[in-house]
This record gives structure tokens, C-alpha cells and sequence, in this order.
């Protein structure tokens, strides 16, 4: 099981805007969507390549080497060349912080 990680303040990951932090060697973002927060590793599921720093369009981030979407809220991937959803990790906030880990060896 891993520990939870310090992403943030929350009030310093304004609406619209990601962070990435490392988590044990998984690359996790932490996005703020309209005041909530969601982490998905950061890989594209297509190729392997980095999710951020490609365009963030409402509850969806664009893939920016090939286009494809996926959902913020679930990792789902929406549009090829990804067919596979991203894995998704639990956030929370807790004493003003946002906090991330990976779970899925838990």
C-alpha cells in the first residue's frame, strides 16, 4: 500500500489547472475541474506518452501527441487512437492540502 502524497493547497490548484507528482515511479496529475479534484496516471494508453501539457476542455484532457481524449473524472479513454481508459487514483482534501496515492496494490 502506498502512502498518501502531498500534491498541493488546494487553494493554490486553481480551476482548469493540473500538477503532477511522482508516486513510487507512477506519474500521477491531479486536475481541478470546477472545484473538484481527480488524479489519472499520466499516460496516454495509445503509446505511452504524457498526458499533460496537452489541452484540458472542460471534465476532458487532449492526448497532445496523437488527440485522444480521456475523462477526467474516470480515465475513460473517448476518442481513438486510445481505446483503453487510464488508471484513476483517490483524492481527497485534508487540512487545507490535496493529497493523492496509488492504490492499486492495495
Amino acid at each position: 500500500m502506498s502512502d498518501w502524497i502531498v500534491v498541493a493547497e488546494a487553494d493554490a490548484l486553481k480551476p482548469g489547472e493540473v500538477r503532477v507528482v511522482d508516486a513510487d515511479g507512477t506519474a500521477i496529475a491531479v486536475f481541478n475541474v470546477a472545484g473538484e479534484f481527480f488524479a489519472l496516471e499520466d499516460v496516454c494508453t495509445h503509446d505511452g506518452g504524457q498526458l499533460t501539457g496537452g489541452c484540458i476542455e472542460g471534465g476532458e484532457v487532449v492526448c497532445p501527441r496523437h488527440g485522444a481524449r480521456f475523462s477526467i473524472r474516470s480515465g475513460e479513454a473517448l476518442t481513438p487512437p486510445a481505446y483503453e481508459p487510464t488508471a484513476v487514483f483517490p483524492v481527497r482534501v485534508e487540512g487545507g492540502r490535496i493529497l493523492v496515492r496509488d492504490d492499486r496494490w492495495d
